[in-house]
């Protein structure tokens, strides 16, 4: 043994001390291999997790995105094969028309004299105009129908310029002649600037058509003769005894159709319209299965050898489709498919379903990139826990056996229950929290913290996900249950009375809204006295809704209990005045009919004035007397005042939405138009009454929102 600065080597004092340091080492050495084996553990386990939340969040964003997808798109389309569709139909109303008027003319050909027309006239380029042309080798004067069409000049010039979708109308007449009306004049020239005098008429297609099928026909599209501009042609025949007189029609130049739908196609996504031979007419795609081709070249779809698309294009023809994934020209694609039953075509709109994964691969690559990031401070907290391992194994020579199981405690626990943890995450369980075990002040609860920050940040994103898609189902629901429950509320069921006879009537209510504040109401008071109130609450939707229900209800209850229209009023604005913190209001106009003898006794609370026909004249604007609305002010008093309606006469009612309809030039409807429509059939039945008034508003509004509800009543005493 030797002594060296007082310390002893050798001996049993050297053997303690090598048994201490290989007991130290061996310690040392397990300690290392378990920190190594944790950590392997920890990082499979992490990797593991990480692929099991990657799939959670993949399958539930997939379904969230297919069921809004399915909900926009399907509404969407509905809605633009709904607008396309409105414009045809308005078209064929006009060439109904056009065919009433001429059959008019030819049964009652001896009362009209013949008017003067004229040939096109380039200098009249630009400007509506009538004109008329004739087949070769016809003399216009020799036939018998030349002077009969003419008196339709005026109609067709009136319809013309009334209407933004016409590109001209016309008759062709049996004796080779056609009187026609547009603006382009300047188009009927010959190469030396000649009027071109000719027309073949009889054997045009929408001539043949329509005479071949007997009724309103729609060709094909076809190229305008005189412009070169796609569009077809709206055309129905004209009989006089039993025999073809002429064929009356109208052009539709379809340049809008196909803007719109060349615009279409941003994003992946794009609308195209498919006939009824099922064959694309208008698309932006240029190539592939969806581009639209002549139609010598087409191909029908529903024989497409593609048997799902060929399924979907052949349903969308005739109803309304769900969301459909179909694969096309290699692509899968999200498809929806509307109707238009009056010319029998379809709109189809197609999405990349690709594209709705976008979000989906979004929120991935920013979990990858936390995840990343998470991957790299963990290495970095591996890097300095070898560093602290070195450090503490001299430490641990010097302080034995003590610190290193401390140490060894402190750095292999909280990886081993952090490992356990992570190893139980899957499916829906994706909760990991900080724990008290993992605060230990180093890379260990860096680690941890970041874990637990990932998956609250990944919960809080499907619950929102889960909360936003429900929330808008339950109002979806609400709102629909409210518009129906609102709808039986009004009478509905026509006729209404069918055992009486002596009176016919008939109302209808549109909400701007889902729900609305007008309402209406008649009933029995009893056997030979009708009831009949119209009336319009302040604002719109919901709360104009429920103020409706219980004005409605208060106006009958009193009504029922034998009160005058002025004593019912009255009652109503007590009753609805005691309990009006909102300080809405209601205008009402009150009346009851002794049906025996059509005497009318009625009360207006600052309601539209009524209009009233008698038997052997027109509608007219009555202005009774006007009282305060209900709900404005307590004690109000209301006068009553009489009239008859006269057997044969009709009373009409009506809210303000109707004469405040509003067109895209902010122009009003009107009185003065609520008048020509009533008076255009005014011996009409009330149901006829107020759909020629809702044709004029709808042609008058066109395209521009409905800001008002719109509500009628007539009551016709027969």
């Amino acid at each position: 043994m030797k002594k060296i600065f007082g310390l002893t080597f050798g001996g049993l004092h050297q053997r303690i001390l090598n048994l201490v340091l290989i007991f130290i080492l061996a310690i040392v050495g397990v300690f290392v291999s378990v920190a190594v084996y944790q950590s392997k553990s920890l990082s499979d386990t992490v990797s593991e997790a990480s692929d099991e939340q990657q799939r959670s969040i993949n399958s539930v964003s997939n379904e969230t995105m297919e069921a809004v997808v399915a909900a926009s798109l399907t509404s969407s389309t509905g809605m633009q094969a709904y607008i396309a569709d409105d414009m045809f139909s308005d078209v064929k109303s006009d060439v109904l028309t056009l065919r009433s008027i001429a059959t008019a003319l030819f049964n009652n050909a001896y009362n009209f004299d013949s008017r003067p027309v004229s040939y096109p006239d380039p200098a009249n380029d630009g400007t509506a105009t009538v004109q008329i042309q004739h087949e070769e080798g016809v003399d216009p004067e020799s036939t018998e129908s030349l002077a009969l069409i003419s008196n339709m000049s005026d109609v067709m010039l009136s319809m013309f310029n009334s209407s933004d979708k016409l590109d001209s109308c016309f008759i062709g007449t049996a004796d080779g002649l056609i009187l026609y009306v547009d603006d382009r004049s300047g188009s009927y020239v010959d190469e030396n600037g000649e009027s071109i005098k000719t027309f073949d008429v009889r054997n045009r297609p929408w001539y043949k058509g329509a005479v071949e099928k007997g009724d309103v026909y729609f060709t094909g599209i076809e190229l305008d003769t005189s412009t070169g501009i796609a569009g077809l042609v709206c055309a129905a025949p004209v009989y006089k005894d039993g025999e073809l007189v002429a064929v009356v029609g109208a052009d539709i130049f379809l340049t809008s159709i196909s803007d719109y739908v060349s615009r279409s196609n941003e994003q992946g996504g794009f609308i195209c319209v498919v006939n009824e031979q099922g064959k694309v007419i208008f698309s932006p795609q240029t190539e592939g299965t969806f581009s639209a081709k002549l139609s010598n070249n087409a191909t029908d779809l529903r024989k497409s050898d593609n048997a799902e698309l060929s399924a979907f294009v052949t349903k969308a023809l005739t109803e309304h489709t769900g969301l459909e994934t179909i694969i096309v020209d290699g692509t899968e694609y999200y498809l929806t498919g509307s109707p238009m039953s009056t010319v029998g075509w379809t709109v189809i709109n197609a999405v990349e379903k690709e594209i709705t994964r976008q979000p989906t691969e979004m929120m991935l690559d920013r979990y990858n990139r936390i995840n990343e990031s998470s991957a790299e401070k963990f290495e970095q907290g591996v890097d300095r826990s070898r560093q602290t391992l070195l450090v503490m194994t001299l430490v641990v020579l010097v302080l034995a056996t003590i610190g290193a199981l401390f140490v060894a405690g402190r750095i292999v626990k909280p990886i081993e229950r952090m490992t356990a943890r992570m190893s139980m995450l899957s499916g829906t369980d994706l909760a990991f929290e900080m724990e008290d075990a993992y605060k230990t002040n180093d890379e260990i609860e860096v680690l941890a913290q970041a874990f637990a920050t990932l998956s609250k940040r990944t919960r809080d994103y499907i619950d929102q996900i889960t909360t936003i898609t429900a929330e808008k189902e339950r109002i979806g629901v609400e709102l629909e249950l409210a518009t129906k429950i609102q709808a039986d509320m009004l009478p509905n069921i026509f006729p209404a009375f069918p055992e009486r006879d002596e009176f016919d009537i008939f109302a209808s209510m549109t909400p701007a809204k889902e729900v609305g504040g007008d309402f209406y109401d008649f009933f029995l008071i009893d056997d030979d006295h009708l009831g009949m109130v119209m009336a319009d609450v302040s604002g719109k939707g919901v709360p104009a809704a429920l103020f409706m229900m219980m004005s409605k209800i208060l106006v009958n209850n009193f009504a029922m209990m034998g009160g005058s229209p002025a004593e019912v009023l009255e009652q109503t604005n007590a009753q609805i005045c005691k309990n009006n913190d909102e300080e809405m209001f209601v205008t009402v106009w009150f009346g009851v009919m002794e049906i025996s003898t059509g005497k009318i006794t009625a009360a207006n609370a600052g309601h539209e004035y009524p209009m009233i026909k008698k038997a052997d004249g027109s509608f007219e604007l009555f202005k009774d007397k006007h009282g305060f609305v209900i709900g404005g002010m307590d004690g109000i008093r209301y006068r009553e005042y009489e009239f008859t309606l006269e057997k044969g006469g009709t009373l009409f009612l009506y809210t303000d939405g109707v004469a405040e309809a509003t067109n895209a030039q902010n122009e009003l409807f009107g009185t003065e138009r609520m008048l020509e429509a009533l008076n255009a059939e005014p011996n009409a039945a009330p149901k006829v009454l107020l759909k020629n008034i809702k044709d004029a508003v709808d042609g008058f509004v066109g395209d521009a929102p409905q800001f008002d509800d719109l509500t009628m009543l007539g009551v016709k005493r027969i």
